[in-house]
């Protein structure tokens, strides 16, 4: 037996239970303590952890949808290149920032050390292009014309070029089919920015970092269309990295397509007569500077006269989209945004605003009318009309006797719409108006459309100006101070009219209406006004909301959208006095300032109907416009510094309809040779595969993949 008395065995076995309880609650504490540290305190950063850890996302790129012409063509489509890109995150982890990599990059590619340096500098308002504007985390391309043996040695030595990648990628082609260029029209793509994914979050169309986003024309308008949407392959993997398993993913779905009303070969054609309407301009001597014209910039627009449809849109001067694929150059960048680059960006067709001369007249002539005078006057046609001294001469013709309204038109009187300007200005009450004034000739071309968008389905349109006595107003408001600093009494030219415009620019004066009766002055227009208007003249008074995109048909070809012809008003002119405005029109082109441009033209089978513009502007020489139409198309054409309306636009416009409808030099038709005697009207057809068949010669188009739209 053993000795040690009971009691103390029982102490001792009570201080090791004592131990052990002891022990257990610390441990218990301290796994609660660091369970609440980890699931409270930082639980939030732990979850974020893990959830990066073991869920890994891989972005498929959708395919971006081809901008088609109406018969099916691509005007833009995607084509594979090798493109060689950089992980400005992993450069940024080296200790000299990547300037080792990027420099022996620099070599392979056979660029200077600088220009890779600068394609993935970021973009700031001091940072001049080249630079990168998309989002600092998603890989920068530095070249999308790499080689095969360039991509061969910078993945054969990944070692010396970490963070570098070089891989087949699908990149935007403007193909200008049959030298179609469309620059202005089509727009360019660049990388989309932080502050536009944050924007597009709850949209319908939200953006990923690896996005190209359209930045203008059709690529801008319809983006949404055609960028479609990236596929996203989710996959789990444990905290080595290693894949355990796929989550749920989410399919690419291919952009559709846009097709357009463009026709390529009418494209063609009005950019290159456009050019040549410029370049023989500047042969031309201008007696009132004593030099040839400039003819700095131009503008055509032809247009279905029934739907407002655009057929064909130019602008000049113009450049290649193709300059804004990969990333644009330092070089190209200056050249199309400098000071002396005269902004080839810009479309203005849609963007170019001037005085639109005696094309403008349609307006006066409508507003005459519906004022209460009659169409067939007469009205006086001197060579010049007097106010006040100040004498306003004929611009296009001499003194005529009586004239018509229409003969006034015919042969542009420009006195006949002086004396009916103050006429009307006196009526309202001349510098100091009724309390209602009718103000006829402004309210009309407000009703006309002008003085705001057409609603184009292009970004950036411009409005123009109606110089009415409300703009006036705040014209006058706008710039008092700085008039009745600059103005001086007796001063030159333009420090009276500084001086006087400082007392009393509010005032609608007599010269005022006066000139803003011929479409001189103030007045400000744009090219696809201009047509709006005269395409509402031919079709019976309809003016519609010019476009461009025509349907959007998704990638497989099973849905199809038509964007249909829009009316967004009428004419504001009766049945009687549009037919009478009808007949002068034609009038201008077999016996008017016109006719010497259409001489020969078959007018019994394709009625042709014109008006001509020559508008002066201050300090410049005088713009060029001619608007024409028949039943079937409207041609609106100016060129800035460049004469005469029928001078410098006439010939061009003349080959746009021989070529739409086949008419040779004699005037004979020849149908066969006619690119397009009346509007397109049936669309393209796009198969389950992708092939789109073009209409109407049965030529078919692949556009399915990485592929490019190349004729089968």
């Amino acid at each position: 037996m053993s000795n040690i008395p009971e009691t103390g065995r029982t102490t001792r076995i009570t201080v090791r239970l004592v131990a052990i309880q002891i022990l257990v609650f610390s441990l218990l504490l301290t796994l609660g303590g660091r369970l609440w540290y980890l699931q409270i305190r930082n639980g939030d950063e732990y979850a974020d952890e893990a959830a990066s850890n073991h869920v890994q996302q891989v972005i498929q790129p959708a395919t971006r949808g081809s901008i088609l012409d109406a018969r099916g063509i691509p005007l833009a489509d995607n084509e594979t290149r090798l493109v060689v890109s950089a992980s400005r995150t992993d450069l940024m982890k080296m200790a000299d920032d990547g300037e080792a990599v990027l420099t022996r990059l620099a070599g392979v590619l056979d660029m200077t050390p600088k220009e890779v340096m600068d394609k993935v500098r970021l973009c700031d308002a001091q940072t001049p292009q080249p630079c990168w504007n998309g989002s600092p985390y998603q890989p920068i391309p530095i070249t999308d014309e790499a080689t095969t043996q360039q991509a061969l040695q910078i993945r054969e030595r990944a070692e010396d070029f970490p963070g570098i990648s070089a891989e087949p990628t699908p990149v935007r082609r403007y193909a200008a089919p049959g030298d179609a260029n469309a620059a202005q029209v089509l727009g360019y793509l660049s990388p989309v920015t932080d502050e536009e994914i944050k924007k597009a979050e709850d949209s319908e169309s939200p953006l990923l970092r690896s996005d190209q986003i359209g930045r203008s024309g059709l690529e801008r308008s319809y983006d949404a269309q055609l960028r479609g949407k990236a596929g996203v392959t989710r996959y789990e993997v444990d905290n080595l990295g290693r894949v355990i398993g796929k989550a749920e993913s989410d399919r690419a779905e291919p952009g559709s397509h846009v097709v357009t009303s463009i026709d390529a070969r009418v494209q063609a054609v009005a950019e290159k007569e456009l050019a040549l309407a410029m370049k023989e301009a500047r042969k031309v001597h201008d007696r009132n500077t004593g030099t040839t014209y400039k003819a700095d910039a131009g503008a055509v627009v032809v247009m279905e006269s029934k739907t407002g449809r655009v057929v064909a849109m130019a602008s000049n001067p113009t450049y290649d989209p193709n300059a804004w694929v990969g990333g644009i150059s330092g070089k190209d960048y200056k050249r199309l945004t400098g000071d002396d680059s005269n902004y080839p960006l810009l479309n203005r067709a849609i963007q170019g605003q001037a005085a639109p001369g005696s094309i403008f007249k349609v307006i006066p002539t409508t507003a005459a009318v519906n004022a209460g005078y009659t169409f067939e006057g007469p009205y006086p046609c001197p060579s010049s009309y007097s106010i006040g001294g100040q004498v306003f001469k004929n611009f296009e013709s001499a003194g005529h006797g009586s004239i018509s309204l229409g003969k006034a038109l015919e042969v542009s009187c420009d006195t006949v719409y002086y004396s009916l300007a103050h006429q009307e200005w006196r009526k309202d009450g001349g510098s100091d108006p009724k309390k209602n004034p009718a103000d006829w000739f402004y309210k009309t071309a407000h009703q006309f459309g002008l003085g705001k968008e057409t609603g184009i389905d292009l970004p950036n349109e411009v409005t123009g100006r109606v110089p009415d006595r409300k703009w006036k107003r705040d014209y006058w408001k706008a710039n008092q101070k700085t008039w009745c600093k600059d103005g001086k009494k007796d001063g030159d030219y333009a420090e009276r009219i500084a001086y006087e415009n400082c007392l009393e620019g509010m005032k609608m004066r007599a010269g005022d209406s006066v000139n803003y009766s011929i479409g001189q002055g103030d007045t400000l227009v744009t090219p696809i006004q201009m047509a709006s208007i005269y395409a509402a003249i031919s079709n019976g008074g309809t003016l519609h909301k010019p476009t461009v995109g025509k349907a959007i048909i998704s990638a497989d070809g099973k849905k199809v959208r038509e964007i249909k012809p829009q009316v967004r008003g009428k004419l504001p002119m009766d049945a009687p006095t549009r037919k009478k405005i009808n007949e002068a029109l034609a009038g201008v082109a077999t016996r008017g300032t016109a006719a010497w441009r259409f001489v020969g033209w078959p007018q019994d089978k394709i009625p042709m109907h014109a008006k001509t513009g020559t508008a002066e502007v201050y300090g410049k020489q005088t713009t060029s416009w001619f608007a024409t139409y028949t039943k079937d198309y409207t041609i609106v054409m100016t060129i800035s510094q460049g004469g005469t309306g029928s001078g410098a636009s006439g010939p061009a416009v003349r080959n746009i309809y021989n070529a739409l409808y086949g008419v040779d030099k004699q005037g004979k038709i020849d149908r066969k040779k006619a690119l397009l005697p009346q509007p397109q009207a049936k669309l393209p057809r796009i198969e389950r595969d992708g092939t789109i068949e073009s209409l109407p010669f049965g030529r078919t188009y692949k556009a399915v993949g990485l592929g490019g739209g190349k004729p089968q």
